[in-house]
């Protein structure tokens, strides 16, 4: 069993249009560095910096948890966790 990345539509251009993908990986960003390697480019639409951080308008979830909450990149990951990344969306009238 591995771990499952939900891609928004957005991001489906690095996945093939592949809604959902899996990888390995012991924490969020080691399985981000997995997954990138299948998907060359979806990491960098996720993590920036030197140090490494997730970028300010994306939200990413393990198991319906916000991993701003939990450890950012250093979240625990396991086989069977689902990870979802959701791009923040703003806009509207003043």
């Amino acid at each position: 069993m591995a771990i499952e990345l939900r891609v928004p539509t957005i991001l489906r251009t690095y996945t093939g249009g592949a809604k959902a993908v899996t990888g390995d990986g012991a924490d969020l960003a080691a399985f981000i560095d997995n997954v990138d390697g299948n998907h060359p480019g979806l990491k960098e639409r996720i993590v920036e910096g030197d140090p490494e951080e997730l970028r300010r308008f994306v939200n990413v979830y393990v198991n319906d948890e916000d991993v701003r909450f939990t450890g950012g990149l250093k979240t625990e990951v396991k086989d069977g966790d689902v990870v979802v990344v959701l791009p923040a969306v703003a806009g509207g009238a003043v």
